[in-house]
């Protein structure tokens, strides 16, 4: 049936699909879950009415979740992913020379229905033998875990509402204790113009755990509202302060196939617009 979705993200600003097709839908033990065919987006995964990922734009997003952090650190053999159950993240950790990937997600249908429906996502990660993929909550996997880890990434939803626990002063000590020395953590920060409250609470929060914060940014179309941050949390600032020169020798070197993410805009990324450094109050 071919028919119309509206996002329910914001009370008083909407964005429409039209002539979408349902091709899933279904409620989990942790919300409702819905799959759709679009004309202009590819294959659209939705919770709880929010878009999560499109086909047609998710590399963005995933490009700069992953790659800046890896780059930079230029040594990364352990990632965790808390949440990230479309499987995005893992495929492109996997362009990178690790030995072993961590997901955390909460919910198993997130993941198999990414794996039936949105393939390309994944790419074949899920099967990769440097993948372990652990169904429970990720919250209680990084304050109960010993395994240390060069990278963290927190693939959540928004820093308000349900995904509000992942953004916690807690949450971020227990990243710390869990992070290598030279590690980096990055979250996933929604939208600066229409959640600035989500960036400041996050930026104080990670400050808390973290000496070197900051936030990239992104363009990703069906995350409205102008840039998408992501928070950039280490103890090591030399890792935010690499030449564009010594990006390109460690990403040529790994043969980085991208479509977004380059040396150039790994560094443009962190020069942050006014109206966004004003959001980041101690």
């Amino acid at each position: 049936m071919v028919t119309r979705f509206v996002e329910t993200l914001y009370p008083d600003w909407q964005q429409a699909f039209e002539g979408v097709r349902l091709l899933h839908s279904e409620e989990t033990p942790f919300q409702k879950l819905e799959v759709f065919e679009t004309p202009g987006f590819g294959t659209l995964l939705t919770l709880d009415g929010v878009v999560q990922t499109t086909t047609a734009d998710e590399f963005v997003y995933h490009e700069m979740i992953v790659h800046p952090a890896l780059v930079a650190h230029g040594a990364a053999k352990s990632v965790l992913v808390v949440g990230g159950g479309d499987g995005g993240c893992l495929r492109e950790i996997l362009k990178h020379p690790v030995e072993r990937v961590v997901l955390a997600e909460i919910d198993a249908a997130v993941v198999e229905v990414s794996r039936r429906f949105l393939p390309t996502l994944s790419a074949g990660a899920f099967d990769d033998p440097r993948v372990v993929v652990r169904i429970g909550d990720g919250l209680a996997y990084v304050a109960e875990t010993e395994e240390k880890f060069d990278v963290i990434v927190v693939d959540s939803t928004d820093p308000e509402g349900p995904g509000e626990v992942l953004f916690t002063e807690k949450f971020y000590a227990d990243c710390a204790r869990i992070l290598n020395p030279r590690g980096v953590v990055v979250t996933q920060s929604g939208v600066p113009f229409r959640q600035p409250r989500g960036l400041t609470l996050s930026y104080r929060r990670l400050r808390s755990a973290f000496s070197d914060v900051t936030f990239a940014l992104c363009c990703v179309p069906t995350y409205v509202g102008g840039f998408m941050a992501l928070g950039w949390a280490s103890n090591d600032p030399s890792l935010r302060t690499l030449g564009v020169e010594s990006l390109r020798t460690v990403a040529d070197s790994r043969g980085l196939v991208t479509r977004y993410y380059t040396p150039e805009v790994h560094l443009a990324a962190f020069a942050l617009p006014r109206y966004i450094q004003e959001l980041l109050v101690p």
